[in-house]
């Protein structure tokens, strides 16, 4: 008999399909904010009018806007943006972008109640992994100032309770987390996606991919999250091709967005992820890599390694993405050469001589302990990169 706990995250609402200025209104309204903190994407600020938009709804509850928020979220733009959000006395941030602003939203709600007001200092809450692969979290105070999330991409970042931020002095991405960093709301508006360029709009919607598969194909899945994250699969395979067919179909892309909220899920409830995950989330930060690029180059040999251990979980996977007579592996494989994404380590850029520090980077991340196929050091982890190269 299966058994466990279903544990509802700190959020209030999922806001979909509604037009961002209508639904944004409504939620500063309810929040009572008096002062809100807005974090845009540098692009979207300088290049549409998203942002103007979002100035004309807040009028003098606008407490300030930064759009200085670097790729992989470094501590130095997390603390300077917490700065002048202390200094504004913000009540309310507000997130309109991709990860890396979605993750320095919540780093900032952290450093705002702890105090943080020098990037050295986030050492005392960095997630340690532990020689045996388990995670260490220090006690910090719980965040105060909350968000409001406006996702442009399909990372499902937004979703959790945790963020990935960059120590830049030693290039390493390390992970933060407390349950009250998870944003109060997300609004999920297609309109607001059409700025996104392709390759990251789609490529994130394969890191939703990965957020399903892994979760399937978990250690410990729970029974909701696998209904979850089957029919994640089966929007995604729908939603991501017909975007990439007609970028102005908003009934794709918010297909898209509800596919990467309900590719989450399982990280809501401690659902162990696998390699793919583990491995990315090194070569994100030693390598440059953008996280749904991680996903394109090593997803597909990840779930060939796994086969063995697995096979019938990944028999779901192959049937959600529509391909039931074709191995896991090829199915996603397949997904990622019809969007026309990287498929190789040299695709993105990373060198050679990478690889070896990439492998034992990759043996102090949580998620590659917890792969359904046991890797026992970085000489493993170096062939699924040569695999991948």
């Amino acid at each position: 008999m299966i058994h466990g706990t279903h544990r509802y995250p700190p959020m209030d609402r999922v806001i979909y399909g509604v037009p961002l200025a209508e639904a944004l209104a409504e939620e500063v309204s309810r929040l009572d904010a008096k002062a809100v903190y807005v974090m845009a994407s540098g692009t979207l600020n300088r290049e549409t009018d998203v942002i103007e938009t979002v100035r004309r709804v807040l009028g003098n509850r606008l407490a300030g806007v930064c759009a200085r928020i670097g790729a992989h979220t470094p501590r130095t733009d997390v603390v300077a943006a917490a700065n002048e959000a202390r200094a504004a006395n913000a009540d309310l941030l507000l997130t309109v972008g991709g990860g890396s602003v979605t993750d320095a939203a919540k780093m900032v709600g952290l450093c705002l109640s702890n105090d943080v007001a020098a990037p050295e200092r986030l050492d005392r809450f960095r997630a340690v992994i532990t020689a045996d692969g388990k995670t260490e979290r220090p006690p910090s105070r719980p965040p105060l100032v909350r968000s409001v999330d406006v996702p442009t991409t399909l990372s499902a970042g937004e979703f959790t309770a945790f963020a990935g931020c960059t120590d830049t002095a030693r290039n390493v991405k390390e992970s933060f987390g407390h349950p009250l960093m998870m944003p109060l709301a997300v609004i999920l508006d297609p309109a607001v996606t059409v700025h996104t360029p392709e390759w990251l709009f789609l490529s994130t919607g394969i890191r939703a991919v990965d957020h399903a598969v892994e979760d399937l194909c978990s250690i410990n899945p729970t029974p909701f999250s696998d209904g979850a994250s089957l029919q994640a699969l089966r929007l995604l395979a729908a939603g991501l091709p017909a975007v990439k067919a007609d970028a102005a179909d908003l009934d794709a892309r918010l297909n898209c967005q509800l596919g990467s909220w309900m590719s989450i899920m399982g990280s809501q409830n401690g659902v162990a992820k696998g390699a793919s995950h583990g491995i990315g989330h090194v070569l994100g930060g030693a390598a440059h890599v953008p996280h749904g690029y991680t996903s394109c180059v090593m997803l597909p040999h990840v779930l060939r390694f796994n086969q063995p251990v697995n096979g019938e979980r990944q028999k779901w996977v192959s049937e959600a993405l529509g391909h039931k007579d074709k191995a896991a592996g090829e199915a996603v494989a397949e997904l990622i050469a019809l969007l026309g994404l990287p498929a190789t380590l040299r695709d993105v850029g990373v060198k050679p001589e990478q690889l070896d520090a990439i492998a034992s980077g990759s043996m102090h991340d949580r998620w590659v302990h917890t792969n359904p196929r046991k890797i026992d050091g970085a000489p493993a982890v170096r062939a699924l990169l040569d695999a991948a190269w």
